[in-house]
């Protein structure tokens, strides 16, 4: 395996976000007078557009009221961040340094909006490590769709055999495979490692420094 180009997923696996994106999906079920669903269902719904989330916990809810979810969601998202800020994972900036170092390209394909991912990058001093951003909107299909992963391969000229996708949810896994890369699944985001080897994960780590171990690095 001659990795050169990594795809990493955003939520739970560069960054955790996991408690600040709970309270503020509650918060708006709350507002919004809507059933309020238990930690570990809005946990499941981490790496899906907010959209979809919603749509899979209130599958009732008709396209409107999905919208007027996502509206809310953001805006609270936007006040519980302060409160609740979201920490990078261990080892993680050390890591993303030697992968630099050793000039593999890193880049992010999230079904976070292109705004709020940017935002994050700057104020945690991670954003020159990412050659590429692909979020919510830049491509037409989202995760577990092979598209994200097609999109940065053709735009950036790499094979599929040179590249790892990066991910703590099976859909990071599935768009892996979907798309015939390698896939890695972490276990320290909102998945387990029986999931991610369900999935198909070709490798399973528990720590982000473990990623250059298997790059040989």
């Amino acid at each position: 395996m001659n990795i050169k180009l990594l795809i990493f997923d955003f939520d739970g696996t560069i960054m955790d976000t996991r408690k600040t994106i709970v309270i503020a999906k509650q918060e708006t079920m709350r507002r919004m007078g809507l059933a309020i669903a238990d930690e570990q269902t809005c946990a499941e719904t981490i790496g899906l557009s907010a959209k979809i989330g919603f749509k899979n916990i209130y599958p009732e809810l008709s396209d409107e009221m999905l919208d007027l979810c996502v509206q809310n969601y953001r805006k609270i998202f936007d006040d519980t961040k302060e409160k609740v800020p979201p920490t990078l994972f261990v080892d993680m900036v050390d890591t993303l340094n030697k992968l630099k170092d050793k000039g593999i390209v890193c880049t992010i394909a999230t079904s976070r909006n292109g705004k709020s991912l940017k935002e994050f990058l700057d104020k945690m001093n991670i954003t020159n490590f990412f050659s590429y951003l692909l979020a919510a909107e830049d491509t037409t299909l989202l995760k577990p769709n092979a598209e994200p992963v097609i999109k940065t391969l053709n735009d950036l000229s790499y094979c599929p055999e040179q590249t790892l996708v990066v991910g703590d949810m099976p859909i990071d896994i599935l768009m892996g495979k979907n798309a015939g890369v390698y896939t890695c699944g972490v276990t320290y985001g909102n998945s387990d490692k029986d999931s991610l080897l369900e999935a198909g994960a070709d490798y399973v780590i528990d720590g982000i420094s473990e990623l250059l171990d298997i790059l040989s690095i």
